[in-house]
C-alpha cells in the first residue's frame, strides 16, 4: 500500500497558492489606487479552482497553428490567471480601483487563506498522527 500526499493533501495546496496569488493582486490594486490610469486585477478563485481539480466545464482551446500561443501556459505554471475588475463607478483619470472594495477583498481573502492554512495544518498532523500510530 503507497502512500500519495498529492491524493492526501487534496486540492489544499493549489487553493493556498491561489490566495497567496490573489492576496498579491489585491495588495497591487490598493497601493495602486491614486496611480492614473491604472487597472484593477483580480482572480476569480471558483474558476481557478475548478480547473485545477479537474471540474472545469470549459472546452479545450485547440491550435490551428504551432506558432500560436497555448491557452493553459499559465495555468501549467501554477499561475492564475489575473481578469480585469469593472469598476462600479467610472474615475476621471482612468483607475479602475475601489479602495473600500479591495480592502474588503484583502480582509476577506486573508481570512481564507489562514483558514485554508489551518485545514491543510490539521490534515498534515492528522497523517502523520497516523502513520505513528497515535490514534
Amino acid at each position: 500500500m503507497s502512500l500519495s500526499l498529492d491524493k492526501a493533501m487534496g486540492i489544499l495546496p493549489q487553493a493556498i497558492n491561489v490566495r497567496a496569488q490573489r492576496m498579491e493582486l489585491l495588495a497591487s490594486n490598493i497601493a495602486n489606487a491614486d496611480t492614473p490610469n491604472y487597472k484593477a486585477r483580480d482572480i476569480d478563485f471558483r474558476s481557478v479552482l475548478e480547473s485545477a481539480a479537474g471540474g472545469g466545464n470549459a472546452l479545450p482551446m485547440a491550435r490551428s497553428q504551432a506558432a500560436h500561443l497555448d491557452p493553459n501556459a499559465g495555468a501549467m505554471n501554477g499561475q492564475a490567471e489575473a481578469l480585469y475588475r469593472v469598476p462600479s463607478q467610472a474615475s476621471l483619470d482612468g483607475n479602475t480601483v475601489d479602495p473600500q472594495m479591495e480592502r474588503a477583498a484583502f480582509a476577506e481573502n486573508a481570512v481564507q487563506y489562514q483558514s485554508s492554512l489551518e485545514f491543510l495544518n490539521r490534515r498534515v498532523s492528522g497523517i502523520r498522527e497516523a502513520l505513528r500510530g497515535d490514534r
